[in-house]
C-alpha cells in the first residue's frame, strides 16, 4: 500500500535514470469505482509543472519514487482532462461526509493501491494517523508506539472511495459528500447528524435538495447549539414555514436563541395560531419545565363521555405528537385527573370520564428546573408529567423524551470535558515518544559516526 502523503515531493526520473523532478500531484478520472491514477504532475528545474500520461510513461512506482519507461527528449507532456481531479490539489484536507458513521470528516491522506502495473485510489484516511504522517512518518510511528505502550491503539480510519461522490463539479470547489438521493433515504438524525458538520455553503446545497417535511424532521433532530445557527442562515421565507412546521416546544427553543430582530420576522410571518403558541412557551424560562414542554396534548372536561373522548382523538392531526395520557379538567380548566388509553378503549362509551378517571394526579410547576422535573418523571416512570400553573390549569406536558434530553445534554458536556483531556494526553505522549526515539537515534549515529554536523 503507498499513500500520497509519502509520494509527493519524491524523485521523477526517466529511463536512463536521468532526474526530471519530483512528484508534485496524482490525477484520477473520476468514473471508476476505484479510480486508476491517469496522470502524473511533478516540478521539473525551477519548480516548472510538468503532466504526462501515466499509462504511457510510467513504468515503476514505489514510496521513492517514481520511474519512467522512455528517455526525457522522448515525452510528449500532456494537460489535465475534463473529467480528471488532482488528488493533492482537489481532495486533500477537503470534508467528507462519511454515509457509515454519519459525520464529516477531513481527508487528512489517500491511501494508493497497486493492482497490476496500474496504482489506483483506495481511499481517504480521515483519521489521525493520517495526520501524524503528513507531518512526518516518524511522527506517525512514535505515536502508534507510544499508545501500544499504554495498551491502546491508534488505527487507520479509512473510507472506500466507492462510497463517495463528488458534489460539486466544479476543480476549484471539490467535495465530497453521499449522494442527494441517498441522503433523502437516511433517516432525519442521520441528515442531522451530516448537516450539523458542514460548512454553511455546503449544508445550503445539501438542504435545497430535501422537501420541507425532511427539512423540518432534520432540523428537530439538530442538537441545540446547530439549529438556530441553521435557521438563521434560511431565507425568512422559508425558516417560518420549517418553523411553524414544528412542534411547539422545538420551534420556541429554535427562536429563543435566534437574533432578536431574526425572531421576530419568522413570527410574523408564519400563522398567528404557531406564532401565538411560540410566543407563549417564550414567556418561560429556559432549562425549567415551563421551558421544556410541549403544549400538544389533549384534555377533555370531566363531564365528557368516553365515546365523546375517543372522538376528539380521532380527529387529531396525523402529526400530532403520540398521546400517553388524557387530561381531565374541571369547570374552570383545573387539572383533577387523568385517563389511560387502555381505560378508554376498555370502558363503555356512555361512561362519564369523570367517574372513571385516576384523580391521584402527579404535576410540576412551570418552573421546576429539567433535572427535577426529569428526576420525578423516571421515579414515578410515567410517559408524561403534566405541567399546571399556580391555578392548578394544565398549560402543557413534559414527555420522557424530554426529560432523556434533557440528561443526555447533561452528560455529552461532561463527555466532551473527558474527551479533551484524553485528547490532550495522547498528544503530549506522542511528543514524549517522538523527543525519546529522536534521542537514540541520534546517540546511535553519533556512535556509529554517521552523524555529522553541517
Amino acid at each position: 500500500m503507498l499513500y500520497l502523503s509519502q509520494m509527493i515531493g519524491k524523485p521523477v526520473v526517466d529511463a536512463t535514470g536521468e532526474k526530471l523532478g519530483t512528484i508534485s500531484d496524482l490525477a484520477i478520472s473520476t468514473g471508476e469505482v476505484f479510480p486508476r491514477i491517469t496522470s502524473l504532475a511533478f516540478q521539473g528545474p525551477g519548480k516548472v509543472p510538468f503532466m504526462i500520461s501515466w499509462r504511457k510513461y510510467v513504468d515503476q512506482f514505489t514510496e521513492d519514487g517514481i520511474v519512467l519507461g522512455v528517455d526525457a527528449h522522448d515525452i510528449r507532456f500532456s494537460y489535465l482532462q475534463p473529467d480528471e481531479v488532482l488528488l493533492a490539489r482537489d481532495l486533500l484536507n477537503r470534508q467528507i461526509v462519511d454515509t457509515q458513521g454519519m459525520k464529516v470528516v477531513r481527508v487528512n491522506d489517500l491511501k494508493l493501491s497497486q493492482s497490476g502495473s496500474q496504482l489506483r485510489l483506495l481511499g481517504a484516511e480521515v483519521g489521525a494517523r493520517g495526520i501524524l504522517r503528513g507531518l512526518h512518518p516518524l511522527l506517525e510511528k512514535a505515536a502508534v508506539a507510544g499508545a501500544k505502550l499504554f495498551g491502546k491503539r491508534i488505527d487507520e480510519q479509512l473510507i472506500a472511495w466507492n462510497y463517495m461522490d463528488l458534489l460539486d463539479r466544479d476543480l476549484s470547489e471539490v467535495q465530497l459528500s453521499v449522494t442527494h438521493r441517498r441522503l433523502d433515504e437516511l433517516h432525519p438524525a442521520d441528515v442531522a447528524d451530516i448537516l450539523e458538520q458542514l460548512d454553511p455553503q455546503q449544508r445550503a446545497t445539501v438542504f435545497e435538495h430535501l422537501d420541507d417535511a425532511r427539512a423540518t424532521e432534520a432540523i428537530s433532530e439538530m442538537e441545540d447549539e446547530y439549529q438556530a445557527e441553521f435557521i438563521d442562515d434560511l431565507d425568512d421565507a422559508r425558516a417560518a414555514r420549517l418553523i411553524g412546521n414544528m412542534d411547539p416546544d422545538d420551534a420556541a427553543d429554535i427562536v429563543r436563541d435566534l437574533p432578536y430582530e431574526k425572531a421576530e420576522t419568522l413570527l410574523r410571518l408564519m400563522g398567528m395560531e404557531d406564532a401565538t403558541e411560540i410566543r407563549r412557551l417564550l414567556g418561560y424560562k429556559d432549562g425549567t419545565a415551563g421551558g421544556m414542554m410541549t403544549t400538544q396534548f389533549v384534555a377533555v372536561p370531566r363531564t365528557a363521555t368516553v365515546g365523546e373522548t375517543i372522538e376528539v382523538l380521532r380527529e387529531l392531526d396525523d402529526d400530532h405528537p403520540t398521546v400517553h395520557y388524557v387530561y381531565v379538567t374541571d369547570d374552570y380548566d383545573k387539572l383533577v385527573g387523568v385517563l389511560s388509553l387502555r381505560t378508554l378503549v376498555l370502558t363503555d362509551d356512555r361512561k362519564v370520564v369523570g367517574d372513571i378517571m385516576y384523580d391521584d394526579v402527579i404535576s410540576v410547576s412551570p418552573n421546576e428546573t429539567e433535572e427535577d422535573v426529569a428526576a420525578d418523571i423516571f421515579k414515578y416512570d410515567i410517559p408524561a408529567m403534566p405541567v399546571v400553573d399556580e391555578r392548578g390549569a394544565i398549560v402543557g406536558i413534559v414527555t420522557t423524551e424530554d426529560a432523556w434530553d434533557a440528561i443526555e445534554d447533561d452528560v455529552s458536556s461532561e463527555r466532551a470535558k473527558v474527551s479533551l483531556g484524553m485528547g490532550l494526553g495522547i498528544a503530549l505522549v506522542a511528543l514524549l515518544v517522538l523527543a525519546l526515539y529522536t534521542f537514540v537515534v541520534v546517540r546511535i549515529m553519533s556512535a556509529t559516526g554517521t552523524w555529522h554536523a553541517n
